[in-house]
C-alpha cells in the first residue's frame, strides 16, 4: 500500500495522477497546501504506518518533521520525498530525499517530471507517449518554460485544472492517459478554454488599474489584490510594467501572497523565504504573516494605483528618435530622448538630469521607479515640442 502527500497545484496533482496510474486502488492520495502538509505528516507518523510506503511530492516538511521522518526511516519505515525547489536541496542529505532543480540537459524540472522518472526507473509505471506529453506540459507550465516556448497547450492544461473540479480533472486525465496515444483536449474543453481566455483578459484589464508600486527591502514591487488567475495576472502585469522587480498578488481570503517575476536577475523564492515561504525563482508564495501584512498591506494601502501609459498615441511613442514625454502625479514633465547612438538622457524643466542611460528601457525604468511617471498623451508631447520651437525662435 502507498500514500502520497502532494501539493494542491497542477504540478502536485500531476504527481497524484501518476500515482493512481501506477498503483490504482493501492494508493491513497491527499493534496495539501504548503501549511497543511506538516499536519498530514504528523498524522501519518502517529499511526502504525510501517505497512505504507509514503511519497511526498512537490512539497517539503519543516525541520521538526524532517527529524521525525529520518527516525521513521532508520526504524525501517518506507519513505521517498521528491521535490524540485532549490529551497529543499538540503533534503538530498537524506537517503529518502531526492531534490533536483535541473535535469542532465539543463532543463528545469517539476515534481511531476521527477516522479515520472522515478516510477519508470523502479518499473512501477509503463511509459507511454501520452503520459510523457502530459508530464512535459505540466513541467513547462510549472517552470514557466511554456512562456519561453510559447507552449499554449501547457497554459491550457493549467486553465482546465482550475475550470473543473479536482476530482473531475483527475478522472479525465487518468482516462485519457490510459487510453490515448497522444495527449489532447476534447471539443468541449477547447470551447470552455476559449471562453475562459476572454474572461481572463477582462479580469487582467480590471486588475491592471488597481496595481500600486512601492519599494520593499531594496526591490520595487507591484502589489495587487486578486483571488483568481494569479499566474496569468503576474505574468501580464510583469510584462506591462517591466520596471518592477516583481509582482505581489494578495489573496486576502486565503491569507496568502504570491510572487511573480519576469526577470532572470530576481529570485522571488528568496523574497518569499523572508516571510517563511518558498518556491521557484520566478514564482513563489508565502502565508500572509504579520510581517508580510505590514509590508504589503498596511504600508501600501493608502497608495494610489500606478497610472497606465497612454495606449493610443501616434506621436508620443516609446523609443522614438524624437524622444518621449512622461508625466507624474505632481504634474512634472520629463523628456526622454537619444543624445547619440549610445546614450539616452532625460530633461526636466528644460534641464538635463545628471544621469545617462545606454538604452531607452533603462531611462524609462528610472522614470517609473524614481518619479512614478507614465507615458503622456500625444497633445502634451506636441505642446512640449512647440514650446521648444518658440524658445528657439
Amino acid at each position: 500500500m502507498y500514500k502520497l502527500l502532494s501539493h494542491n497545484d497542477l504540478d502536485g496533482i500531476g504527481c497524484g495522477i501518476l500515482a493512481k496510474l501506477a498503483f490504482a486502488d493501492q494508493v491513497e492520495v491527499r493534496y495539501n497546501s504548503i501549511s497543511s502538509l506538516n499536519q498530514e505528516v504528523e498524522k501519518f507518523l502517529q499511526h502504525e504506518t510501517e505497512h505504507l510506503f509514503l511519497f511526498i511530492t512537490d512539497l517539503s516538511v519543516n525541520e521538526e518533521n524532517r527529524k521525525k521522518l529520518e527516525a521513521f526511516y532508520k526504524k525501517g519505515g518506507k519513505i521517498q520525498l521528491i521535490d524540485h525547489h532549490k529551497t529543499a536541496l538540503h533534503f538530498n542529505d537524506h537517503e529518502w530525499g531526492y531534490v533536483s532543480v535541473e535535469d542532465a540537459d539543463g532543463h528545469l524540472t517539476s515534481a511531476t517530471s521527477l516522479f515520472y522518472e522515478y516510477l519508470i526507473q523502479h518499473n512501477l509505471l509503463e511509459p507511454s507517449n501520452c503520459i510523457a506529453e502530459f508530464v512535459e506540459l505540466v513541467r513547462q507550465y510549472d517552470t514557466w518554460d511554456w512562456e519561453k516556448n510559447d507552449n499554449q497547450q501547457a497554459k491550457k492544461l493549467n486553465a482546465l485544472f482550475f475550470l473543473i473540479s479536482m476530482s473531475e480533472f483527475e478522472e479525465k486525465m487518468i482516462d485519457r492517459l490510459k487510453n490515448s496515444n497522444h495527449f489532447y483536449f476534447d471539443e468541449f474543453e477547447e470551447k470552455l478554454l476559449e471562453l475562459e481566455d476572454t474572461k481572463i483578459e477582462r479580469y487582467i484589464r480590471r486588475k491592471r488599474r488597481e496595481l500600486v508600486q512601492t519599494e520593499i527591502n531594496g526591490f520595487f514591487a507591484g502589489i495587487v489584490y486578486a483571488e483568481s488567475y494569479h499566474s496569468e495576472l503576474g505574468n501580464e502585469l510583469g510584462k506591462e510594467y517591466p520596471h518592477l522587480d516583481y509582482i505581489a498578488i494578495l489573496n486576502m481570503g486565503g491569507k496568502k501572497v504570491g510572487f511573480r517575476t519576469i526577470h532572470d536577475t530576481v529570485d522571488v523564492s528568496q523574497i518569499a523565504g523572508k516571510y517563511g515561504g518558498g518556491g521557484h525563482a520566478k514564482a513563489s508564495g508565502c502565508t500572509l504573516t504579520a510581517e508580510a501584512y505590514k509590508d504589503f498591506v498596511l504600508n501600501t494601502f493608502s497608495l494610489e494605483p500606478v497610472r497606465e501609459d497612454a495606449r493610443k498615441n501616434t506621436y508620443n511613442i516609446k523609443e522614438s528618435l524624437l524622444g518621449s514625454i512622461y508625466e507624474n502625479k505632481a504634474e512634472e514633465h520629463f523628456y526622454l530622448y537619444p543624445l547619440n547612438n549610445k546614450e539616452w538622457v532625460i530633461e526636466q524643466k528644460k534641464k538635463q538630469l545628471p544621469v545617462t542611460f545606454s538604452t531607452f528601457l533603462e531611462g524609462e525604468s528610472y522614470l517609473k521607479r524614481n518619479h512614478g511617471a507614465w507615458l503622456a498623451k500625444d497633445y502634451k508631447f506636441i505642446n512640449y515640442l512647440m514650446g521648444y520651437v518658440k524658445k528657439k525662435n
